[in-house]
């Protein structure tokens, strides 16, 4: 009896166990497609889209073109995520009767306006001057300040620097006004002009002809 009852229980195991991998094998699909997006009014294929099945957390993702492929089961739910786009889920319909499916898959651009956003060194202008009466300076930084503002390094400095835009700009409107005074006539000759011969005069007895010499 034991021998007669051992080989029907290994019987109805096996039975259940090849079901079981024919029913498996069944629902078997190879799940593919196309993952697009719009740009400009067309359709253009997504790169590198996350594509993940939500229940065994497998996964691939899509090539330069867009195209997928993998292997899923009938009524698994497949996740399509990317960064910058809305993630979508697509559940696999469970009455295929071929064991393959292909879908076109649009991404839609997901927009987030984030709050402006200022950036401080301080909390606020109350503690900013706190921390500026509070702040030690050693006698070395005073006097490199110090001469660092003194007239002549001013004086030179503003002799040497080169003009930003606002100055080339603003002398070349300057410069282009003048012009209109004569426009469509001879120039005007400065030596004929009392003020200018006031202003050479005045130098003359200040001085100021000498000091350009000697610079």
């Amino acid at each position: 009896m034991s021998k007669y009852l051992f080989i029907v229980i290994v019987f109805v195991l096996g039975v259940s166990t090849v079901y079981g991998q024919e029913s498996r094998s069944d629902s078997l699909i190879q799940f593919s497609g196309l993952v697009v997006t719009e740009e400009n009014g067309e359709l253009v294929p997504l790169p590198l889209t996350n594509i993940s099945i939500l229940k065994t957390n497998r996964g691939t993702f899509s090539t330069i073109d867009g195209l997928f492929s993998i292997v899923a089961v009938k009524g698994e739910t497949v996740r399509f995520s990317a960064v910058g786009y809305q993630t979508v889920d697509f559940t696999i319909p469970t009455d295929l009767e071929e064991n393959r499916y292909s879908i076109y898959q649009i991404m839609t651009v997901d927009t987030i306006n984030l709050p402006e956003a200022f950036v401080y060194p301080w909390p606020s202008r109350e503690h900013f001057k706190q921390e500026f009466l509070a702040m030690e300076v050693n006698t070395q930084l005073q006097s490199r300040a110090e001469d660092n503002l003194e007239a002549s390094v001013m004086a030179k400095l503003r002799e040497n620097l080169p003009a930003d835009g606002v100055e080339s700009g603003s002398f070349f409107l300057r410069k282009q006004a003048e012009s209109y005074y004569s426009f469509g006539q001879a120039k005007p000759m400065n030596i004929l002009n009392p003020i200018a011969w006031a202003k050479f005069i005045k130098a003359w007895k200040d001085g100021d002809l000498k000091k350009k010499e000697n610079r």
